[in-house]
């Protein structure tokens, strides 16, 4: 496992990168919140031997660029990064693969930027069209999401980290069936890191996008549009979702084939959110399955 930091000569952001494997296709691999690269390193150790793979922390997470002001972390400015690495890594990759955050600006590259990338595999990221449809519509989906609104009100990120990051920890248990036993004290260490070094930062990715729980009627996200043509995906696509996650439940990939055209969906009874962790084992087996 090699890290290396990787300036991006297009968007002017350096991030911090992990690689592993010297020959076979090319997997991109996209962290969520509230984590970092780092979490893909069991499942590239598993495949290291079969594919070359790229796992960066996005900007906003250190120790990669965190710029000031929440405008910097504007959905396009995202993509923006990840399109900026494709290029200058060599376009296109064979596979993204994408969790959490990462799957939502995966979503994006697939429907936008199609030639940077062959295929994709999602895993526990809801496309934004039933995501959407779910936080107007559906109150069990609003309830799920309402954590969504804590993260952006003003003093979060001190609420956050008071008393060794107390109401942070919980996110690991409460989107999944119980607790999260992979958590481990090496772990908690490199979260810890990660928090206390960029943490409101990271909680800008929320306060700029236009995808949470109205809060009242008049909410800009219930006239929200999105057009057809800037969330299809055409590149084949595969969905691993684990059917115990709380916060995104597997309601969200109804409907998911009329954007998604070449679509395969694994669903993982009793797995959660945090499937990477939980079963990084399946997690290899479907980038192979992905990629063949």
């Amino acid at each position: 496992m090699r890290e290396a930091m990787v300036a991006l000569a297009a968007t002017g952001q350096r991030l911090h990168t992990w690689r592993a494997g010297e020959q076979g296709p090319r997997v991109l691999l996209l962290h969520g919140f509230p984590e970092a690269g780092f979490i893909w390193q069991p499942v590239m150790q598993r495949l290291q031997g079969q594919a070359r793979l790229l796992a960066p922390t996005q900007r906003g997470y250190a120790p990669s660029s965190c710029p000031a002001g929440d405008a910097a972390y504007r959905p396009r400015a995202l993509v923006a990064d990840l399109v900026a690495l494709i290029e200058q890594e060599g376009a296109p990759v064979d596979l993204v693969v994408a969790h959490d955050w990462g799957g939502a600006l995966a979503w994006n590259l697939a429907a936008q930027r199609p030639d940077l990338l062959r295929r994709l595999l999602i895993v526990n990221a809801t496309h934004p069209v039933p995501f959407l449809r779910a936080l107007r519509e559906d109150p069990a989906q609003q309830a799920a999401s309402a954590y969504m609104n804590t993260l952006c009100a003003p003093g979060a990120a001190e609420r956050l980290a008071a008393d060794d990051f107390r109401a942070l920890w919980p996110f690991f248990e409460h989107f999944g069936p119980g607790s999260a036993q992979w958590l481990d004290v090496p772990l908690r260490a490199r979260y810890r890191a990660l928090w206390g070094a960029s943490l409101d930062s990271m909680l800008a990715w929320y306060r700029m996008s236009p995808l949470r729980p109205p809060l009242s009627p008049q909410d800009p996200v219930m006239t929200l549009q999105l057009p057809a043509e800037a969330v299809t995906v055409r590149v084949p696509t595969r969905v691993l979702w684990g059917e115990a996650d709380r916060a995104l439940p597997p309601a969200l990939l109804d409907g998911l084939e009329a954007f998604v055209p070449d679509l395969t969906v694994e669903r993982v009874p009793g797995a959660s959110h945090w499937i990477i962790h939980e079963q990084p084992e399946r997690v290899a087996q479907a980038i192979i399955d992905a990629l063949t």
